[in-house]
């Protein structure tokens, strides 16, 4: 089996595309031959070691995040799958893995694939639409009717939140790049602000306006984020730090979240899709052995109008 994976914390330069064992499923594991994989800012971020308390320093270390392929073996306990099952799903976040041939993740971080749904497809649904769910429907309990905010409305998870949100009865406003503003648009963000050229703080329309802001680009300031909000509303912060954290525990209204996937939410969020309301967008597709420079493009800050993704059909 050959995975994209780096033997020290760093930057683009540490990742290789090597040679490695594929473990068998332990309890609750279910092997999954990948055909496609999709990349997240959280991809580069493990790799850089801005997670090492919870990643470790044992190497080496695989990467990425959200997949779909075919299972291949399941553990005797697992019962929701079975080996040929078309599935879609996340790698655990200490051992990631998806940019390989095969991974072994968790039965409950998985879910059966719509056959209305392309690999493809599949692989670029899952920590956007979860992170969505999590914040949205577990977090602030968005109800239909309210305003919600999203700061990065175009990225990976951006994208998913504004369609969760909308599907779930709420108006949506928000922020991009310039570049982005009319596919905001195309999404029903309105207003939508040139992130580069408002300073949402200084804008009295926006004072108290929100029932949950949403910020999934790491960009607004936590001042800003609170000045938005209503009185009872909700800061849904994905981008932690040491501050934030500390924060986030005297200030109750700034709630900071990592991705928690259940096969209950990617259930949903597939058929979600497959109804027309989540449609997540591929900027561009790859083949495995060119995985590395995509990654290392996206890391760098270069913009495609959507996920990037890697096949597996071009083996190295």
């Amino acid at each position: 089996m050959h995975r994209i994976q780096y033997h020290t914390y760093g930057g683009p330069e540490t990742m290789r595309l090597e040679e490695f064992e594929l473990p068998s499923p332990g309890k609750g594991e279910v092997s999954v031959t990948v055909r496609a994989t999709s990349v997240n800012p959280i991809d580069w971020k493990l790799r850089q070691g801005q997670l090492k308390m919870m990643t470790g320093r044992s190497f080496p270390r695989a990467m990425g995040s959200d997949f779909s392929g075919v299972v291949g073996a399941v553990s005797p306990d697992v019962t929701r799958f079975k080996p040929g099952d078309e599935v879609f799903g996340i790698a655990r976040l200490k051992e990631s893995g998806a940019f390989a041939e095969a991974v072994v993740t968790l039965e409950s971080y998985l879910a059966v694939k719509p056959a209305e749904l392309s690999f493809e497809q599949a692989a670029a649904l899952p920590t956007g639409a979860v992170m969505a769910w999590n914040g949205l429907v577990e977090r602030a309990r968005l109800r239909s009717g309210q305003r919600v905010f999203v700061a990065g409305a175009t990225g990976g998870v951006g994208e998913a939140v504004v369609q969760v949100a909308r599907m779930l009865g709420a108006t949506v406003a928000g922020s991009t790049g310039a570049a982005s503003l009319e596919r905001a648009r195309d999404l029903a963000v309105e207003p939508v602000f040139d992130y580069a050229r408002t300073d949402l703080g200084q804008r009295d329309d926006l004072r108290g306006a929100f029932d949950i802001v949403f910020d999934t680009s790491g960009s607004l300031p936590v001042k800003t984020a609170l000045r938005m909000l209503k009185k009872n509303g909700v800061f849904l912060d994905i981008n932690a730090t040491p501050a934030k954290f500390l924060h986030a525990a005297l200030i109750r209204r700034h709630k900071i979240f990592f991705c928690t996937p259940t096969t209950q939410i990617l259930t949903d969020a597939a058929r979600a899709a497959v109804d027309g309301h989540i449609r997540m967008s591929i900027g561009e597709t790859v083949p495995f052995a060119s995985g590395i420079d995509l990654i290392t493009s996206l890391e760098k800050g270069r913009k495609i109008p959507g996920k990037g993704l890697i096949v597996m059909d071009a083996r190295p």
